[in-house]
């Protein structure tokens, strides 16, 4: 009986981990693969310090760091990025695997993938050719595609433009998006914990997208104080891309205030279960054109963050920071019913899907070398 494979996958933030829960967890349950779990990237930065997510329903590999607490900023990302390059090069000499599995546009993700293509170890990508402009999303979500040499593609206008990229047709997968596979398992939250977070009709999750502080500052107010002329607000803390400190002083200058609830993190069942409880997600998450959607609940999505990504009907897009904009998107959304639509992020069982093809497809019959099909 031949061995398993090793499949190394790599998990750098809050965001990406939630969409790989089903997939480590398929990788484990399945006989002919062998687990390592690399914890990166923003999970091993204070104050929310998620890595103890990851931990505690996962055994974990290794941790290799790459932001410093404090540094931000493009340059700190770019300093960043060559440390986890480094760090994952190290990693897959020492053990290495059959197949490295990133998934989405961040920066861990274009670290591990660097290294593990340039060291001769084969990648497999997850949702790649989605588009979504974020701070450098775009970009370094289509590097990563030409990294790859397996795709698991969230939907099929995403794997349209795979193949575009020049990649064979053969190693391209519709998956679906593993983002909700795991959601009919998540219940709302209950009245106990609801109450503590002062039972919001709106959950504010804004990220930043590289402007200056006080842009996502003034971008950040805008949002909150139309939020909160319609009713009580959840708001989640931002990731750690430039512009973050911005968004934290606005969120932070709110605390105490009436009808205002500010949290750093919430774990993945408890988000989803505020997510069912919520009227409206409001910001630029993907979570509202993914998770939402599979709800479903209303979307208030605002700015260029999320501009290309496919919108489904829950979402309502408002493109500027304009007040009056956002401000007939939110009544809108508190008050009008979701339209009937089909979810284009698939079927809720991306995560075995994508564990069965690691098993299946014998990595020596993938080659190293890239070609373009075209």
């Amino acid at each position: 009986m031949s061995p398993p494979r090793t499949i190394a996958v790599v998990t750098g933030a809050r965001a990406d981990f939630g969409l790989l829960r089903p997939v480590i967890a398929a990788i484990l349950e399945h006989p002919g693969l062998e687990l390592r779990l690399a914890i990166t990237g923003i999970h091993l930065l204070p104050p929310a310090y998620t890595a103890e997510d990851v931990r505690g329903a996962f055994p974990v590999s290794v941790e290799i760091p790459m932001q410093r607490p404090g540094a931000v900023g493009r340059p700190a990302d770019a300093a960043a990025l060559g440390r986890g390059v480094s760090g994952f090069a190290a990693w897959l000499q020492e053990r290495p695997a059959d197949w490295l599995v990133v998934l989405g546009d961040r920066i861990e993700a274009l670290a591990a993938a660097t290294a593990a293509a340039i060291g001769g170890t084969r990648v497999a990508h997850i949702h790649g050719g989605d588009r979504a402009e974020g701070v450098a999303d775009e970009g370094i979500r289509h590097a990563i595609t030409k990294l790859a040499h397996l795709h698991f593609a969230a939907t099929a206008r995403s794997a349209e433009r795979i193949l575009c990229l020049g990649e064979p047709a053969g190693r391209v997968r519709l998956a679906g998006s593993p983002a909700i596979d795991e959601l009919p398992a998540m219940p709302p939250l209950d009245e106990t914990s609801w109450e503590a977070m002062g039972r919001p009709a709106i959950l504010v999750l804004m990220h930043p997208t590289g402007d200056a502080d006080v842009v996502e500052e003034s971008r950040c107010d805008l949002l909150l104080n139309r939020c909160l002329a319609e009713g009580p607000v959840l708001a989640l803390d931002p990731n750690h891309d430039p512009g973050r400190d911005g968004i934290v002083r606005s969120l932070q200058r709110r605390v105490g205030a009436p009808g205002f609830t500010r949290l750093a993190h919430l774990d993945r069942p408890r988000f989803i279960g505020a997510l069912r409880r919520v009227r409206v997600l409001a910001g630029n998450s993907s979570a509202g054109r993914v998770e939402a959607a599979a709800i479903p609940v209303r979307v208030v999505d605002v700015g260029s963050r999320q501009a290309g990504r496919e919108c489904p009907r829950n979402v309502l897009h408002v493109p500027g920071w304009d007040e009056g904009s956002l401000a007939v998107a939110l009544e809108r959304a508190m008050h009008e019913p979701i339209p009937p639509f089909r979810h284009p992020y698939g079927d809720g069982h991306a995560g075995r899907r994508i564990a069965s093809v690691l098993a299946e497809l014998d990595p020596a019959t993938v080659p190293l070398a890239k070609r373009n099909s075209f």
